[in-house]
């Protein structure tokens, strides 16, 4: 089972002070440096190895790569050398142009900066060839430690690279970004806004530049005022398109950084701009307001120095905000905290988090347009209370995020197309059943679904219980989830999740031999001619019975009852302890039996003689055992085929091994109750 279980349970966004350490040793970065120093050895990193399964899974290096660290590179390494900025951040042969973006929007802020790229490291003393970096992932800050032997060909970097060749904090960052995700190709192609959360624990918002609200300016200089990281793209109609350049210098389908917005007195008029940076440190928009252009010459020096104009070919330029929404597609804003953009006041927002799984066959139920499944979807209740301030609805964003797909590249895994719907809630607790949906519209949902990490939006709902049900868009697609819930007031959530409970009837009474029914006189006939004198059957026997029967059942797909099954229903019924059969227990049997059978008909929905793995939930309660998603994915897993389908024989096992499980809990109930009384009476 790739999805690991995890405590369904809300909890508190992480602190970025309690970085977890990754290392397969269990050592932390100062051990390890501690360690090299006193051995006078350098850092080698076992869990990221200086050799081709860290560049590529897919391809063999296209040229002859050399690792080689800084010092082996140049005279002087420095790590950071006159502070850490925007134009540090050169790209190399690798398509991760997004994370490129995001790196020199995370320039910007000193603090944020910091807690990424620690600052307790250099090429001086105390070196010993190992680094560390710190990234957010799924609601844990974790440390990053790598060793500093860096690709390089001819002597020269191959990926990210500074300006200044002497500088390498930018490329030990992806190299340990790289680690994080299992490769450097991992980083090929991606969103921005990825890397913006994974360097701050915030939440990501994208707009429709074409589509944005008139205050769009507002919202953009309020964002880049609370320290907001922000990228922007041109989109592209089709592959052929990709990194085209435009008539204006622009390049379609590559990721931007937004590092500045101001206004300029410009002939009498306050002119809106907007500064873009362009990852390759190259490639600039040759329209108005351009390094070179005319316009700059009727904006005074000291104006010109107040907004750090300088016509170089380094890849950063103004322009007219006015060109930016003709020219670009979208802008991903990544918060530092979830503070609202619309308002004029920054403040702190409520966040929860959920951690979950889709597993094919039980909570893989994709969209609304797979209603037969849709319901067995995870379901996460939302309680809003109070109102916003001065408003009469309850503001909140949710944040659904598929877990280390990335990482999984390697084995085939792409990002899935994913989304959630909201409804209001009917009052009642437990997972809510096919029926619900069938009749009840959403109140609101994401806007799209989308094969991005992360889908967030924003709500204003009236006060009330509502049910988020996160889900990929086509059903039967595996993936671990994170949702996180930030909303403006105190909310509440909850997984409805079931608890497992257990609400078995009491056991049929065996009908009395003066009225024994013309079916149980054959079973008598049968019993006896199997069993002899002493009428009592063990398990290979019992196996013969029922193989005979079931396969005499019309409806049911049926295989074969295995010996351990058998010998599974004598442990369960066998009264007398002694391994074997009586008639009577056996005709107490078939009455379960006869239950099971009926209920397995009623959930066969498309009367193929098989049911469908995503009935099992509401087959089982009606069996009277209620499980909880992890419980029944397992049992999924055990049981059903590659269709996701049950037959019979294998709901019967399932059933019978519950049982017995249920019987063992009770019996430790009991003991450990006795235990209690003593213990008290003592």
């Amino acid at each position: 089972m790739p999805y690991l279980y995890r405590d369904a349970r809300p909890r508190p966004p992480a602190l970025p002070a309690a970085a977890r350490g990754t290392q397969s040793s269990g050592k932390a970065f100062e051990e390890l440096r501690r360690q090299c120093l006193d051995a006078g050895t350098l850092f080698e990193d076992p869990d990221f190895p200086a050799c081709n399964s860290s560049l590529f899974f897919s391809q063999r290096p296209p040229i002859p790569f050399v690792w080689k660290r800084p010092a082996e590179i140049v005279k002087d390494p420095k790590f950071i050398l006159g502070g850490a900025t925007r134009t540090d951040i050169c790209q190399g042969d690798l398509g991760d142009c997004w994370l490129l973006a995001a790196i020199a929007s995370l320039t910007l802020n000193e603090k944020t900066l910091a807690r990424v790229v620690p600052l307790d490291q250099n090429f001086g003393p105390g070196y010993a060839g190992i680094f560390h970096f710190q990234f957010w992932q799924h609601n844990e800050w974790l440390d990053v430690v790598i060793d500093d032997r860096l690709p390089t060909f001819k002597g020269r970097l191959v990926f990210l690279h500074s300006a200044d060749h002497n500088e390498f904090w930018s490329a030990l960052l992806e190299k340990a970004y790289a680690k994080l995700n299992g490769s450097y190709e991992a980083l090929k192609g991606g969103s921005t806004i990825e890397a913006m959360e994974d360097f701050t624990g915030g939440v990501g918002e994208m707009y429709e530049v074409k589509k944005a609200p008139e205050n769009f300016y507002e919202i953009l200089e309020k964002a880049l005022k609370r320290c907001s990281m922000m990228g922007c793209s041109i989109d592209t109609i089709s592959a052929a398109e990709s990194e085209a350049k435009t008539p204006f210098g622009l390049i379609k389908g590559h990721a931007y950084s937004v590092t500045g917005i101001d206004k300029v007195s410009y002939r009498g008029q306050q002119v809106q701009l907007i500064r873009i940076r362009n990852p390759w440190g190259q490639a600039e928009w040759n329209g108005p307001w351009s390094d070179n252009s005319p316009e700059w010459h009727s904006v005074s020096p000291s104006e010109q120095r107040r907004l750090s104009q300088e016509a170089l070919d380094d890849g950063e330029f103004w322009m007219k905000f006015e060109d930016f929404k003709v020219h670009f597609d979208k802008v991903e804003i990544c918060n530092l905290t979830p503070d609202a953009l619309e308002d004029s006041t920054a403040h702190k927002w409520e966040v929860t988090i959920h951690q979950g799984s889709w597993v094919r066959g039980s909570t893989a139920g994709g969209c609304r347009n797979f209603l037969e499944t849709f319901w067995t979807n995870p379901q996460i209740k939302l309680h809003l209370t109070e109102k916003d301030d001065g408003q009469d609805d309850c503001t909140f964003i949710a944040a659904l995020m598929q877990k280390d797909r990335r990482k999984l590249k390697r084995f085939g895994a792409e990002m899935l197309t994913i989304g959630y719907s909201i409804y209001e809630s009917p009052g009642r607790d437990g997972h809510l059943g096919k029926d619900f949906f069938r009749y009840h519209p959403s109140k609101a949902r994401s806007k799209t679904y989308i094969n991005l990490r992360e889908v967030s939006n924003r709500f204003k709902l009236p006060p009330g219980d509502y049910i988020l049900v996160p889900t990929t868009f086509e059903p039967h697609q595996e993936a671990d989830f994170c949702l996180r819930i930030f909303s403006e007031k105190k909310a509440i959530t909850e997984d409805l999740d079931e608890n497992v409970a257990i609400d078995l009837p009491e056991p049929p009474s065996p009908t009395p031999s003066p009225q024994e029914t013309e079916e149980e006189r054959q079973f008598r006939a049968l019993f006896e001619q199997i069993s002899g004198k002493d009428m009592e059957i063990s398990a290979e026997e019992l196996k013969y019975v029922l193989n005979a029967v079931l396969k005499k059942i019309k409806n049911i797909q049926f295989k074969n009852l295995s010996l351990i099954s058998c010998r599974n229903i004598i442990s369960l019924m066998d009264t007398s302890g002694n391994g074997k059969l009586e008639f009577k227990e056996f005709k107490v049997f078939w009455e379960k039996m006869k239950k099971w059978i009926n209920i397995f008909l009623q959930f066969d929905f498309d009367k193929s003689g098989s049911m469908s793995s995503y009935e099992l939930r509401s087959a089982l309660k009606a069996a009277g055992y209620q499980l909880n998603n992890y419980l029944l994915q397992l049992i999924v897993l055990r049981y059903s085929d590659e269709q996701f389908q049950i037959e019979f024989d294998d709901f019967l096992n399932c059933l019978i091994r519950l049982e017995n499980a249920s019987r063992v809990f009770q019996a430790l109930s009991v003991k450990n109750k006795e235990f209690i009384n003593l213990n008290i009476g003592e």
